[in-house]
């Protein structure tokens, strides 16, 4: 019956929901098994902030690694060590991790705001602004939308 099968189809997908949960594994690592690139972006970015924690999650689809700094600031890498998230909410994102088209954007439109966090992703850049204002941006660092 049509009935059965809904509810059949719903415990189809919890059960598969309940797998990508028991497949994410969340672990912590040391610094020095982060990717190159997340170490070098470390390096570079933050010379002056100790990272405290780090962690890799594994789920069935991706592999992603998380960074917490001293200070409160965080980043994310994608599994090959690229930044997809930056959050300096106690501070600002460092200037030279943020496209030049975007930070132009902010001076010119919000210029007595910081940029306190910025991610990333194969569709967009999300960045969000001292005052609590998120701005978002097509790849070719248009502004396609905004919330308040």
């Amino acid at each position: 019956t049509k009935k059965s099968m809904k509810k059949l189809f719903a415990l189809f997908i919890g059960l598969a929901a309940l797998q990508t949960v028991a497949c994410a594994d969340d672990k912590p690592i040391a610094l020095k098994d982060l990717p190159a690139a997340a170490q070098q972006f470390l390096k570079q970015y933050f010379p002056d902030v100790k990272a405290t924690y780090a962690k890799v999650d594994n789920d069935l689809w991706s592999k992603n690694y998380d960074v917490l700094m001293a200070d409160g600031s965080s980043v994310e890498f994608d599994k090959n060590g690229n930044w997809t998230d930056v959050s300096c909410k106690a501070s600002q994102v460092p200037a030279a991790v943020i496209p030049q088209a975007i930070r132009n954007h902010v001076a010119q439109q919000h210029p007595d705001q910081r940029i306190v966090s910025i991610d990333r992703d194969s569709k967009d850049y999300e960045v969000k602004l001292s005052n609590g204002v998120e701005l978002k941006f097509d790849l070719k660092f248009n502004q396609i939308g905004f919330d308040d």
